[in-house]
């Protein structure tokens, strides 16, 4: 019993989880629930256990209630203030070391890669965590880090590792889905409207087996297509919307092999010269990958079967042509189906996940302009300051003529009124002309 508070004194992190105890009018039963889980107690000395609980416990109650004090007040213990698996401040810190390293690399393309590969290994049809496969970091460990759909990986991990040390505080599951994010914003690509709080794996025996990943060319391409993301959960718009993402990047034959070992696009870089990339501006988030692939002009721009397919398959091709012409739905789907994907068989604490983006303010309202009588005078004489009697009149009469404060007629309405006075008041002069001398006074 006596090792019980020194092991408070461990980091922050494994404080976090630490669950104060109850009030202090149930002590036995505290102290019982403590022992019980490091040394059980055994029944045949229950009494003997409750007389050295009802004079040890206060002094130990002391000592926990003061190394949580010390931990409270230590400015770097914030995880303390959530229950969460990633801290909030940490994350929103790594994404800006994320945004840093990529202007630095051009390293988009792998760390979305990195992202889409920790999450694709998800099979719908087993609950367990983690052998379910999913986003939960998994991806770290060398026995999944060699199968050869993650050919080139360790290059990613090994650019984003320095950045994951500088923040323990965030799980490798929430890590690789926030570089694979922040890559595609920072390539002119849509917000990914993404959660975090995701649980990682504590050891190699939480991998997937191998053959979980797409191929990129298999015999029946759309067939495979539907068994890989089916498997996951995800839909015909799912699978066209996320192979936009192709749209960044480049094949390298040595890895992957397929594409060529370098062209007219690659050969200077940016980042290591060589491969085959998909699109002309290959570090450019747009809709130009189904643009490029419909219209198959250019030898130097790689289609793979499993791009082919997406305009000769009917169920895919919809999308696809949707795509090509509107960017902006491309961009909407693709913004959905990315965090869809980055969510697959995660386990999150708290359950509901957290965001680390400023809340959106509301648009300012357009404040009406304020109803100025002058302002519809063409005399100049009448530009002074009105009355308040005579602008509620002028305003009345405005109002009834289907104006209002904020929106000026669009006829001029006031003029019209005076012409038709002035034609009035001249017929009735040459009526009473008329009058005074019999006939017309001219």
């Amino acid at each position: 019993m006596a090792a019980a508070p020194s092991s408070l004194s461990s980091s922050c992190t494994n404080v976090r989880h630490f669950s104060p105890l109850p009030p202090y009018s149930s002590p036995h039963s505290s102290l019982l629930r403590l022992r019980h889980r490091h040394h059980p107690v055994p029944r045949h000395n229950a009494t003997c256990s409750l007389a050295l609980s009802s004079s040890f416990l206060p002094k130990l109650r002391d000592t926990i209630l003061l190394q949580q004090t010390q931990i409270k007040c230590n400015t770097n213990a914030n995880l303390l203030v959530t229950n969460f698996a990633s801290n909030p401040e940490q994350l929103k810190k790594a994404k800006e070391d994320i945004k840093e390293l990529i202007q630095k690399t051009h390293c988009n393309p792998i760390l979305i890669r990195l992202g889409w590969h920790d999450a694709g290994t998800y099979d719908k049809n087993i609950e367990e965590w983690p052998t379910r496969g999913g986003a939960n970091g998994s991806l770290r460990y060398d026995i999944e880090l060699n199968h050869k759909a993650n050919a080139g990986l360790e290059k990613a991990l090994s650019l984003v590792t320095p950045i994951k040390e500088k923040y323990p505080d965030v799980t490798w599951a929430d890590f690789f889905q926030l570089a694979s994010a922040t890559a595609i914003e920072e390539a002119g690509g849509p917000k990914i409207p993404m959660r975090y709080g995701r649980v990682q794996t504590v050891g190699p025996e939480g991998c997937p087996p191998e053959g979980n990943l797409p191929d990129a060319g298999p015999p029946a391409p759309a067939e495979h297509l539907r068994n890989v993301f089916y498997r996951m959960g995800l839909s015909d718009k799912d699978i066209v919307a996320l192979s936009g993402a192709h749209t960044l990047g480049r094949s390298r034959p040595e890895r992957s092999g397929w594409g060529k070992p370098e062209t007219k696009y690659t050969k200077d870089g940016p980042g290591a010269p060589g491969g085959q990339s998909w699109t002309v501006q290959w570090l450019k988030f747009d809709n130009s990958y189904f643009m490029d692939i419909k219209t198959k002009r250019d030898e130097d721009l790689l289609v793979l079967p499993t791009d082919a397919v997406l305009f000769d398959d009917p169920g895919f091709k919809v999308y696809a042509e949707k795509y090509a012409e509107d960017q902006a739905a491309f961009f909407k789907d693709y913004a959905e189906s990315h965090a869809k994907l980055s969510e697959l068989g995660a386990k999150f604490d708290p359950p509901e996940g957290f965001s680390i983006d400023e809340p959106q303010q509301p648009a300012k309202q357009p404040v009406p302009e304020k109803f100025v009588a002058a302002k519809y005078s063409s005399d100049e004489s009448s530009q002074k300051e009105l009355s308040d009697s005579m602008k509620s009149k002028i305003r009345a009469e405005y109002l009834a003529f289907g104006g209002s404060p904020d929106q000026p007629l669009k006829t001029n309405y006031f003029l019209n009124i005076m012409i038709v006075i002035g034609a009035l008041a001249v017929l009735t002069s040459l009526f009473m002309n008329k009058d005074s001398y019999g006939q017309w006074g001219f």
